[in-house]
């Protein structure tokens, strides 16, 4: 399996042109089934926690116990993909996720599952894709075109989001017909498709030098914080994270007791979510040529506070609906941006270090907005949580005058083309 195309056939500067490559379009059809699948496992396991207690807080955290890892361990996974072939580092973490998804089902079809169990399972899951995510998305530069690159990030983030509006319907249909355990299995198997595809996929790759972890770690903090666009990215990703958590953490209480849906409405909020963010991201590359990153993630943020704000002031699940599309339209305008901004920045010897670091800021805010603001709901409701959510992300549009995104040329850096890129 090869990671080039006919030149001749190739739609250089489509938004679709990344397709061209076979090992990018082998790798996004497997990585669409495998999240696909890591989706339906999510609304199942926040669903059966609504079922096994009351609590807010731990409704909450198991949105947080799928990042939390990210945080924690995904300055090491950065560091790992730098030094090792990312390609077998990809296999292992997915072939830990398979095993860890299959215990889950195992152990929920002999309703074994406690509160307790079923954060430490999402935990380890979420511990997996920690280590997949650094050298998953250092590895689109190994599979197209610097030129293609910025398309093949978007493409990369409409599969994901494709599972997040396919997902959340057939895990509540699965839900509905079968039950939640069905849903852990069907995980399981959807990490199939990727290990065959990661195994039969041989990349040229030149030798990695291999230093201690600690210090590469270091080399690549150093590099990132003594940059100040990429260190100004990173701080827009924390504050956006740590806001957007509120509405990504207690939607399915939000669903099921001010909405009083079922396991199927909740999936269909979820589904809109995705469908925003797919629409969203076939135009995302365009907008931001059009508009720049700074006013896009502006736009962005805007919509998705909206979204917040429509959220707590209904009560009919078909505003719940819309507010979903507004949510997943805004999530992709932000997220991809910032995505971008790191990608186009950071040189490829510590491009796993780089996006991992950035992978940690953001998803630790989301982490600790998660436990945030489901401790608040605890306190003063969800309506009211909603709501200061949504001040937190209208807060957050100061940054544009003290932490401006970086400029279209500020700090990028140009890799070699494929011929003499050392990947």
């Amino acid at each position: 399996m090869t990671t080039t195309t006919n030149p001749v056939m190739r739609r250089t500067g489509s938004a679709l042109a990344p397709f061209d490559y076979p090992v990018f379009r082998a790798i996004w059809i497997a990585n669409l089934l495998s999240s696909i699948g890591s989706v339906m496992q999510a609304v199942a396991a926040a669903w059966m926690m609504t079922e096994l207690t009351s609590r807010h807080l731990l409704v909450a955290l198991v949105q947080a116990s799928s990042v939390i890892p990210i945080l924690v361990l995904g300055v090491f996974a950065g560091a790992i993909a730098d030094a090792y072939d990312r390609r077998l580092v990809m296999l292992w973490a997915q072939a830990f996720m398979l095993v860890v998804s299959a215990a889950l089902s195992v152990m929920g079809f002999a309703q074994a599952i406690t509160p307790l169990a079923l954060l430490l399972l999402t935990l380890m899951v979420g511990m997996g894709t920690a280590l997949n995510a650094p050298a998953w998305q250092a590895a689109v530069r190994m599979q197209v075109d610097q030129r293609d690159l910025s398309q093949a990030i978007s493409l990369n983030a409409i599969a994901f989001n494709i599972a997040r509006s396919l997902g959340p319907a057939l895990g509540g249909i699965v839900i509905s017909l079968w039950s939640v355990n069905m849903a852990f299995a069907l995980n399981a198997i959807s990490y199939v498709a990727m290990i065959v595809v990661l195994a039969r996929w041989h990349p040229e790759q030149a030798e990695r030098v291999r230093t201690p972890i600690g210090p590469a770690i270091m080399v690549g903090l150093r590099f990132c914080f003594g940059s100040s666009p990429i260190a100004r990215v990173l701080l827009r990703g924390l504050v956006f994270g740590f806001g957007a958590a509120g509405y990504q953490a207690l939607l399915p209480v939000i669903v099921r007791l001010q909405f009083q849906g079922n396991q199927v409405g909740y999936g269909l909020v979820v589904g809109a979510f995705g469908a925003g963010s797919v629409l969203t991201a076939l135009w995302v590359s365009k907008l931001r040529r059009k508009l720049g990153s700074e006013n896009l993630i502006g736009l962005g943020t805007v919509v998705f506070l909206g979204s917040q704000l429509l959220l707590s002031t209904s009560h009919m699940l078909a505003a719940a609906i819309v507010a979903a599309l507004l949510a997943g339209t805004g999530w992709i305008a932000v997220l991809t941006s910032l995505n971008v901004a790191m990608q186009m920045r950071s040189p490829d010897a510590i491009l796993a270090r780089c996006l991992s670091i950035y992978q940690a800021v953001a998803f630790g805010g989301m982490a600790f907005g998660a436990w945030a603001w489901g401790a608040l709901a605890d306190q003063v409701g969800l309506v009211a949580t909603l709501r200061l959510s949504a001040l937190w992300m209208a807060l957050t549009l100061v940054l544009r005058v003290i932490a401006p995104m970086p400029t279209r040329d500020e700090g990028r850096i140009e890799f070699a083309d494929k011929a003499d890129a050392p990947i």
